[in-house]
């Protein structure tokens, strides 16, 4: 029961940190969202953003009924122009939404494998058409939440229980890890997957590695979260001029990946 609080409480911030990302992507000025149930498959409200009531808070919506219930029986976005005079949705929830006047609005299911753990609404006070841009933005902030929910999801189940492993298996996990904690953009999940790796770290001591200070400082922005782009931006340098400290760095470390080249530099003291 403790370790599904804390699953459920560490989705709870992803999605906190996915709806500010909702709303600088798209544009529009509210957003509000929750997880879905996994057995009723009902959606509940309990984050919101840029509204001026609490009439959403803790709002219960059924799969199928609503937008954001349609989104989840559908797989898949559903918008309206004017919610509350919109005929392609049901409307139970229309005294929930009526207080804060919001009328275009985009619910966005977030999909893990075959099942919705979330949805993601955007939502303004005018009647206006989401063009294609504002819809490829959502979704891939939607998209970052599902890979950051699924990374979630397997540090939680290998922190629970962790597998006794011969050697040749460890570099295995090592390596698999790794990849995990690349594909995740939240910072907190990537750290942990890090110390999990630790676990399963050969005793040998690190080899000398001696790295530029550019070298350095690219890594300690990778090892922030940032893209090479935003190393760059960060750094005053081009993109290629901090991809390539970040391959030199690489190298002299032996890493496969950015996220075990920080590691790796994190382990002979180098961060």
């Amino acid at each position: 029961m403790v370790q599904r609080s804390r699953l459920a409480l560490a989705n709870h911030r992803l999605i906190a940190g996915a709806l500010e990302g909702f709303r600088r992507s798209t544009g529009l000025p509210v957003a509000f969202g929750g997880p879905v149930r996994p057995g009723d498959r009902a959606l509940v409200i309990d984050q919101l953003r840029g509204t001026r009531t609490r009439s959403l808070q803790q709002l219960q919506v059924d799969t199928g009924a609503g937008l954001g219930g349609k989104a989840v029986a559908l797989a898949r976005p559903s918008t309206v122009t004017d919610y509350l005079n919109a005929r392609g949705i049901t409307h139970e929830y229309d005294r929930a939404v009526e207080p804060e006047a919001l009328r275009t609005m985009l619910a966005i299911p977030v999909r893990v494998g075959p099942e919705t753990r979330a949805v993601l609404y955007a939502a303004t006070r005018e009647e206006t058409s989401l063009g294609e841009r504002t819809l490829r933005a959502a979704a891939a902030v939607a998209g970052r939440l599902e890979r950051d929910i699924e990374v979630e999801e397997e540090v939680h189940r290998r922190l629970a229980d962790p597998p006794q492993v011969s050697a040749p298996e460890a570099g295995e996990l090592r390596a698999e890890l790794l990849e995990i904690a690349e594909r995740t953009s939240d910072p907190d999940a990537r750290g942990r997957l890090l110390a999990l790796c630790e676990r399963w770290e050969p005793a040998a001591p690190t080899p000398e590695v001696a790295l530029t200070p550019r070298e350095t400082d690219v890594l300690r922005c990778v090892a922030d979260g940032c893209s090479n782009d935003e190393a760059a931006d960060r750094l005053g340098l081009l993109p290629n001029t901090a991809k390539s400290y970040l391959k030199h760095a690489m190298r002299k470390l032996g890493a496969r990946n950015r996220v075990q080249a920080v590691n790796l530099a994190r382990r002979a003291r180098l961060l």
